[in-house]
């Protein structure tokens, strides 16, 4: 039994989810998995192997290429989307505790953010009930051409630590919406979300080999993306991981969707009123301790402001309060596992080294002896050819950047490999769209930082490629067959 910080226990993960039942491994190899908080083992509990890996695929290969789920009608899939979100709403609470005992985010943040599970696989039920999976059209000589949108195939779907639930249930619902099957591998340091999710797909009745569950490590996922009765591969991750994915996939021509790093900019317009625009850049600029590939990690003020600015927002991270996540006051909790933490200190003393000036922060907070915790971070007269300006460093670390015009903002903000996300703040939310246009990032917000599950995410340039949320996230598990009718 693995017990969640507030008491709850949840049963530890002994057996794999494949073809509709619960199976044993085939190895006695074993993952454990560490506590952010305490440094201790959480739990333990079995890795799949290559053996394992082919049974599942084997069951998504037999239930797309002879079962019901993708013959099914939009109606009846939608109808078992809809139970399966009905479950997971059940479980919320279980599935908030999950995230803060194993990452370490708040359960402040955890509780407000988990019911997006439960909104995409009820999202994808109700768009599928009215997208045009046939849509016909003529050519010039009148005859008639029905254009289909059909499902991919088997898909893997590989999802991160961060945010492990959501991030497969992006790619869970709307894959099972177009009618794929799927085989799910979650991070090896997240794996109880997932088993959530597969306990809510047994209980909802899909059809067997619909959904396969096989946590793994890195070798497990090599072997999955290179399997060649994957058609498709869903990663969310590194960029790094991600263009390993791409090269492996290349061979087959297999489909990829990538959610990979971000180093996303705010822009604060000459006119924005900093006061208004702070709630959100303390939300976004650090959360989960900058564990977000969306996170505002550049924050880019007009010089003739930038005093103003570091006088509002360096009192407000001071006062950030870290602790134990389980405590609903907190605001940080610590690092999600201690590479995390070696990789933050590195870039902070990157940063020192590079030229770059400490704000606030940088050390391990006073009386916390344990758990991998970090301060919030801020160094200010940053260039953006240093590295704490180039790279996403995924831990709690902002910087401080000055523009003389917006010319020169809008070259600082697009001056790095990535293009995931943006905010821009402006008094007048039409000058803060134009400034949008002008940003090379595939999601941005003016006045604040939203996400939201039904409408597109995802990046330009090494951010990724392809969408999730939305009827593009649903498109990005479809094939388009043309059918000409020649009489």
């Amino acid at each position: 039994m693995v017990k969640l910080q507030q008491g709850t226990v949840l049963k530890a993960p002994e057996r794999f989810f494949i073809n509709g039942e619960w199976v044993q491994p085939a190895s006695d190899r074993r993952i454990d998995v560490i506590s952010p908080v305490t440094e201790e083992k959480l739990l333990s509990y079995p890795e799949a192997t290559p053996a394992d890996m082919d049974r599942a695929i084997s069951a998504a290969r037999t239930a797309f290429d002879e079962g019901p789920w993708p013959r099914m009608s939009a109606r009846d899939r939608a109808s078992a989307l809809r139970r399966v979100a009905t479950l997971i709403t059940e479980r919320l609470d279980e599935i908030a505790w999950a995230w803060t005992t194993q990452v370490g985010a708040p359960i402040s943040l955890t509780r407000k953010l988990v019911p997006q599970n439960a909104t995409l696989f009820s999202h994808y039920a109700d768009l599928i009930e009215s997208y045009p999976f046939l849509d016909i059209r003529h050519r010039d000589d009148g005859g008639e051409v029905r254009m289909l949108r059909e499902p991919v195939g088997v898909c893997a779907a590989i999802s991160p630590w961060n945010a492990p639930m959501v991030l497969l249930s992006y790619k869970i619902a709307a894959g099972l919406a177009a009618g794929c099957t799927m085989v799910a591998k979650p991070s090896p340091e997240t794996p109880l979300e997932a088993y959530i999710l597969a306990e809510c797909i047994e209980a909802a009745g899909l059809p067997r080999g619909v959904f396969n569950l096989v946590p793994a490590g890195r070798e497990g996922g090599d072997y999955l993306i290179r399997h060649r009765e994957i058609d498709k591969v869903a990663f969310t991750g590194s960029t790094a991981v991600g263009k390993h994915i791409m090269r492996v996939c290349a061979d087959r021509l297999a489909r990829v969707s990538l959610e990979l790093g971000g180093k996303s900019a705010a822009v604060l317009l000459p006119d924005a009123d900093f006061a208004k625009a702070l709630p959100s850049l303390m939300v976004y600029s650090m959360p989960i301790t900058g564990q977000v590939c969306f996170s505002l990690t550049r924050l880019l003020v007009p010089e003739a402001r930038k005093a103003e600015f570091l006088d509002m927002f360096l009192p407000a991270v001071q006062a950030i309060k870290l602790g134990n996540p389980a405590d609903p006051a907190t605001q940080m909790g610590p690092l999600a596992m201690a590479r995390q933490r070696d990789r933050v200190e590195d870039y902070i003393a990157a940063g020192k080294a590079g030229g770059a000036q400490l704000a606030c922060g940088g050390g391990r907070p006073r009386g916390q002896d344990k758990g991998f915790f970090i301060e919030p971070t801020v160094f200010t007269n940053v260039t953006p050819d240093m590295k704490v300006a180039q790279e996403e460093i995924f831990g709690p670390v902002v910087s401080v950047i000055g523009y003389t015009d917006e010319d020169d903002a809008a070259r600082k903000a697009n001056a790095t490999p990535y293009g995931l996300n943006g905010a821009v703040y402006s008094a007048d939310p039409e000058r803060g769209f134009a400034f949008a246009r002008r940003m090379r990032t595939g999601g941005l917000t003016v006045n604040g930082l939203i996400v939201d599950p039904k409408h597109p995410f995802g990046g330009y340039r090494e951010s990724g490629m392809g969408r999730e949320g939305g009827p593009e996230g649903l498109e990005n598990y479809l094939e388009v067959k043309t059918v000409h009718m020649a009489g």
